[in-house]
């Protein structure tokens, strides 16, 4: 017994379950205190609020919201505006960032001048400021009257930027999510029996069936397949209205961070060893073709795991579109808590939606990271 109780191991299982415990003791004690208060100040509590109306719309959403939509629906609609812009950011900025880190590492001292210029200006300005500089920027331009002219298809005003959109009715969309469905059920056969040109062949027919299908389904015949804006008295109608809280954020997040994902990715592109270059040199490659088979691909493992907590932090970034109007999953959030008082639920559902998408974004880059990293000997 003795011998047990002055073992290492046994004491450290002993800190572990004293830390535990203590732990879940604190965090017990900490709901049965709130519960008690909420109750003495007579607040109601739990999750039925969600089916109730809400009363107010907001101004974007991806999907359907009226003032008559329950709660459950905004803070769907909430979240899904979060996701669009974050991902949208994360995409741009990568593309950005790349092009960022190559001028960096160039030899032309020019084009090393102009990659070192903005990483230092857009790097160093906060991105709620940048955020601000785009909104007044793109609400000062013209009223839809005096509207900018872009080719006849597209307009740029003080209400944003009016482009065409396709016209796709509900069957559409169903049929189109079912062929994308069966599409990647087709690659994954052929995958499974090989051949890279059957695969191919089986993604572009897919394709065209998609197209096909939706241009003979679910369309009346006078309907157009893409729809034009077009001014009506004060305002556009018709097509896609990207909204300038919309814009500015997503302007502003993509020149933030392209800033910090050029670095990141300037950094792994100066770790890849000198000789594998001069190699692809000595092999006739093109500087283009160096980049492409040589330094971007092993760049690639060395800059992930940096690249994965940048992306979480971007997605996090999202929040500071509640200072320009832009209804994210933050905002919406914060609005629901005042017309409702179901604080505590609210900000449980605020802090899940955010566990998740960051959660599912970093288990995605983990995934990657695994499946590319050099694999050690035992």
């Amino acid at each position: 017994m003795n011998k047990l109780l002055s073992s290492q191991k046994f004491k450290r299982a002993s800190i572990q379950i004293v830390f535990l415990v203590s732990l879940v003791f604190i965090i017990v004690s900490l709901i049965v205190v709130g519960q008690k208060n909420i109750a003495a100040q007579g607040i109601a509590t739990g999750f039925g609020f969600l089916e109730r109306t809400t009363g107010w719309p907001i101004s974007f959403s991806v999907i359907e919201v009226t003032a008559r939509s329950t709660y459950a629906r905004v803070l769907f609609a909430g979240l899904l505006n979060t996701m669009l812009v974050g991902f949208l950011t994360l995409f741009f900025a990568t593309v950005l960032g790349l092009i960022l880190a190559l001028l960096r590492v160039s030899s032309n001292t020019l084009m090393n001048i102009v990659g070192t210029t903005y990483v230092e200006i857009f790097r160093n300005v906060p991105v709620i400021l940048q955020v601000f500089f785009w909104y007044a920027l793109l609400t000062h331009l013209p009223s839809p009257k005096q509207a900018y002219d872009l080719g006849g298809v597209a307009f740029l005003s003080n209400r944003g930027l009016m482009m065409p959109a396709p016209t796709l009715s509900a069957t559409d969309l169903w049929v189109l999510i079912g062929t994308l469905t069966a599409i990647g059920f087709g690659l994954f056969y052929a995958k499974q029996n090989g051949g890279a040109k059957r695969r191919w062949l089986i993604a572009i027919a897919a394709f065209f069936a998609v197209f096909l299908v939706l241009l003979l389904t679910g369309r009346e015949p006078d309907q157009s397949l893409i729809s034009i804006p077009e001014l009506k008295g004060l305002r556009f109608v018709g097509g896609i209205t990207l909204k300038p809280e919309f814009s500015a954020l997503l302007i502003g997040l993509v020149l933030f961070g392209a800033a910090y994902i050029g670095e990141i990715i300037r950094g792994g592109l100066l770790s890849v060893e000198r000789g594998k270059l001069e190699a692809g040199s000595a092999l006739g490659l093109s500087g283009f073709q160096i980049n492409r088979y040589v330094r971007i691909p092993l760049a690639f493992r060395a800059m992930l795991p940096s690249l994965a907590n940048q992306y979480v932090w971007l997605m996090k970034g999202t929040t500071v579109g509640i200072a320009i109007g832009y209804p994210d999953y933050f905002a919406v959030v914060s609005t629901s808590i005042n017309q409702s008082g179901q604080t505590m639920e609210l900000l449980a559902l605020l802090m899940g939606g955010f566990i998740v998408v960051n959660y599912s974004l970093g288990f995605v880059m983990n995934k990657i990271n695994d499946r590319i990293k050099l694999k050690g000997r035992s």
